[in-house]
C-alpha cells in the first residue's frame, strides 16, 4: 500500500464526518488518489474543478503582491464543507489535499487540525 493510500485512509478514519478525500495535482487537475465519494460526489470531477479554485487564488495573490502561502481554502455548502489544503515542503509542490465533510457530523476546527497532521505524514 502506498503512502498516499495510507494517508487517505487515515483521513477517512480519523476525521469524523468525512465523505471523501483526494490527493490532487493542481497543475494537471488529476487526482493522484481518491477514497470515499458516492454517486452524488464524484471525487475525480470535484478534484479537477477545485484545481481552478487553487489556481485562481494563487493568481490573485500574485497580482495583489501578497506574500505567504495558502494554508487552506474552505468552501461551505448547505450540508457540506469542502477543504482544499495545498501541501507544503519540497515534495508537495503543485499538490493539494481535498476533503469533503458532512457539515452536521463534523467539527470543522478538528478536521482542519487533523488534515494538517496527516499532511505532515504524507511522503510524495
Amino acid at each position: 500500500m502506498s503512502n498516499v493510500e495510507i494517508c487517505l485512509k487515515e483521513i477517512m478514519a480519523s476525521i469524523e464526518g468525512s465523505l471523501g478525500t483526494a490527493l490532487v495535482d493542481y497543475t494537471s487537475g488529476m487526482a493522484l488518489g481518491t477514497l470515499g465519494g458516492s454517486k452524488d460526489l464524484d471525487l475525480t470531477v470535484a478534484a479537477a474543478g477545485n484545481t481552478d479554485v487553487i489556481r485562481a487564488k494563487t493568481r490573485t495573490m500574485e497580482h495583489l503582491g501578497l506574500k505567504g502561502e495558502i494554508e487552506d481554502i474552505l468552501i461551505t455548502l448547505a450540508g457540506q464543507y469542502h477543504i482544499l489544503r495545498p501541501l507544503k515542503g519540497r515534495g508537495g509542490n503543485g499538490l493539494f489535499l481535498y476533503l469533503v465533510l458532512d457539515a452536521k457530523k463534523s467539527n470543522l476546527a478538528m478536521a482542519r487540525h487533523q488534515l494538517k497532521s496527516v499532511e505532515g505524514q504524507l511522503d510524495v
